[in-house]
């Protein structure tokens, strides 16, 4: 699935402020050892990425 399939998606279920602009692909999501998401480390993912593309672009 891409992320346009997705936008396209949540565009017919969601109302038009809450549909995402952007998804990001992750294999696994980073979890505590009691299995919680660690949100900061997801946040350094995604700015990763950032940096990422605006070095590509």
């Amino acid at each position: 699935m891409t992320d346009k399939e997705l936008i396209a998606f949540a565009s017919e279920k969601l109302a038009r402020y809450e549909v995402p602009t952007r998804f990001a692909f992750v294999d696994e999501l980073p979890r505590t050892t009691v299995g919680k998401i660690l949100r900061r480390e997801l946040a350094r993912m995604e700015l990763e990425a950032r940096e990422q593309q605006e070095g590509a672009g």
